[in-house]
């Protein structure tokens, strides 16, 4: 059983920057691969990031990419998210999810296993 815990959100003006952390319990934290998802209101959960096991390969959907940078340090049990240049449509609820997928990461929501409560991002224009 893994327990994650989002803090970092808040409002914050066009092209300013958060830094999302997600931290998680247990000892098997760097045995999950670690993605990031949001949902805005009345939208589909989609996907954002995702980080492999030992932080060697990351993977952005196309909308952050350039601007977000997903991480992770298994020694604090804890995966960031630095949002950079944001813009009103980044504004979300966003999650952070562990997966004990087989393959080194997935961009697919069903196959996580974990997910956080969520903290919200809102970005004004």
């Amino acid at each position: 059983q893994v327990q994650l815990v989002e803090s970092g959100g808040g409002l914050v003006q066009a092209g300013g920057s958060l830094r999302l952390s997600c931290a998680a319990s247990g000892r098997t934290f760097s045995s999950y691969v670690m993605g990031w998802f949001r949902q805005a209101l009345g939208q589909e959960r989609e996907f954002v990031a995702a980080i492999t096991r030992t932080a060697g390969l990351t993977y952005y959907a196309d909308s952050v990419k350039g601007r977000f940078t997903i991480s992770r340090d298994n020694a604090r049990n804890t995966v960031y998210l630095q949002m950079n240049s944001l813009k009103p449509e980044d504004t979300a609820l966003y999650y952070c999810a562990a997966s004990a997928v087989r393959a080194p990461l997935s961009i697919r929501a069903v196959a996580y296993d974990y997910w956080g409560q969520g903290t919200q991002v809102t970005v004004s224009s």
